[in-house]
């Protein structure tokens, strides 16, 4: 149902060269708060077609021109005018060859005139309504799932990111996504979907690991009513859902070997059965995976068919840890922070020096989704505007955590793990040996080394 008050901006050109008649148009589309302006030939509607009226009333028979010649222009210079012809005289093949030519509707000049074209308009608008709702939504999906707003960070290994996923956009190339937990391979796989050509279709996630082993195969292709027991009706599968959109397979590492084989031919094939049934039905599905296991290394070990890793490789995309993004840690913290305190009206707080400093250290074994929950357990711990580090729930001593972050020689793992024990034990050498298990010459031997200095 339109809304009057807004009609009031949808503008109406009326071409009618009787002018009694015109007016008589004219008044019914303004007291439904139309903008209308009234033109009684041809020519003088083509020449303020730059108005780009929405909707225009053409009588198909004008002093100068006639109705094909008119609709032929305004397809020119208003093409997207819907064009209503009203006429006086009664002609099938005359109709339909208007509406071939693009007219929208042919109407007859009758006293239900009036109200047929004030219907017609009606729904004109509401569907014209509907559009641009339609591509406002569109936009703001978009613009909420540009790149940079989606994923928050400006390190030199998030740009890099970036890149491939610009790359990924371009084309239907199929996408492995790699990184360990919480690092947002969702995220990224939501990203391509909606800057894609795609975006208009559907995205379906499916979680391989989290479905029951005996159920993956009916959720990926679907079943037949009376497939197996319990299937009381039929069902679509996760490949059909996703139509003309993408399809996002997350840990498709845990896939069982049976269903891996049945999978590649539905990739390869394009085509699919339900379970339980004999219908071949087409997809168009673009296929994004992701893991946090090395499938390569598993296709060495025949854990994941190597033909089908060929398939799903496409362009793979690898996502840092946090503890590798530097600066983004502090960023993304400060975005959790805002997020967090504006979702639940608190006054907006902020990271104390030594804090960002422990967040730098730290080694976040859980990545985004770690320090997501620590920033916003942080916001409810304070009872300030300040986080502070005794805010900051670090579940492991951050020094151990860091010990295996980087590539060391095993004479420097083993300095590391005697420095912290040293120090936890207040340079005690005879206790953190007997800690240990080795020797104290060994402690002092390792010690002279690195040159470190007890007191």
């Amino acid at each position: 149902m339109s809304n009057p008050k807004s009609n009031i901006t949808y503008k109406i050109f009326i071409v009618e060269d009787n002018k009694l008649y015109s007016q008589v148009l004219k008044k019914q589309l303004v007291d439904n708060q139309y903008q209308v302006k009234v033109f009684l030939n041809g020519k003088d509607c083509i020449s303020s077609l730059d108005e780009q009226p929405d909707v225009i009333t053409l009588d198909y028979t004008l002093p100068d021109m006639t109705g094909h010649e008119v609709l032929k222009e305004i397809q020119k210079k208003s093409p997207s005018s819907h064009v209503i012809i009203i006429s006086a005289q009664e002609s099938i093949s005359t109709a339909i060859e208007l509406m071939k030519n693009g007219a929208y509707d042919y109407i007859m000049k009758a006293p239900d005139t009036r109200e047929k074209l004030t219907n017609i308009i009606k729904n004109i608008y509401n569907s014209d309504q509907l559009k641009q709702e339609n591509t406002r939504l569109k936009d703001a999906i978009k613009d909420h799932y540009n790149f940079r707003k989606l994923i928050k960070g400006n390190s030199r290994e998030i740009d890099h990111v970036f890149s491939l996923m610009e790359k990924a956009v371009q084309t239907n190339i199929s996408v492995s996504i790699y990184g360990e937990t919480g690092t947002g391979k969702e995220l990224v796989a939501k990203g391509i979907h909606y800057n894609s050509n795609r975006s208009s279709k559907p995205f379906v996630a499916v979680n391989v690991s989290a479905i029951p082993e005996g159920l993956v195969e009916s959720e990926l292709f679907g079943h037949e009513k009376g497939a197996f027991t319990g299937a009381d009706f039929r069902k679509i599968g996760k490949f059909e859902q996703a139509s003309g959109g993408t399809l996002f397979l997350d840990e498709i590492a845990d896939l069982d070997l049976n269903v891996q084989a049945k999978l590649l031919r539905v990739i390869q094939e394009r085509e699919l059965i339900r379970l339980g049934g004999i219908d071949t039905i087409s997809i168009d599905v673009r296929i994004l995976t992701a893991t946090h296991k090395n499938l390569s290394v598993m296709v060495n070990e025949g854990k994941f068919r190597q033909d089908l890793y060929y398939r799903l490789l496409g362009l793979p995309i690898e996502l840092p840890p946090l503890r590798q993004r530097g600066n983004d840690i502090i960023l993304l913290a400060k975005h959790f922070v805002n997020e967090f305190c504006k979702e639940n009206n608190m006054a907006p707080k902020t990271i104390m020096d030594d804090s960002k400093q422990l967040l730098r250290k730290y080694h976040y074994p859980g990545n985004i989704r770690e320090l997501k929950a620590v920033m916003e357990l942080a916001c409810v711990m304070t009872n300030g505007d300040r986080i502070k580090p005794t805010h900051l729930n670090m579940s492991v001593d951050e020094n151990v955590q860091n010990l295996l972050s980087s590539e060391k020689t095993l004479d420097e793992y083993n300095f590391e793990i005697i420095k912290h024990f040293l120090n936890k034990y207040n340079q005690n050498v005879r206790l953190v040996a007997k800690k240990l298990g080795i020797g104290k010459s060994t402690i002092y031997r390792l010690l002279q080394k690195k040159e470190f200095s007890l007191n």
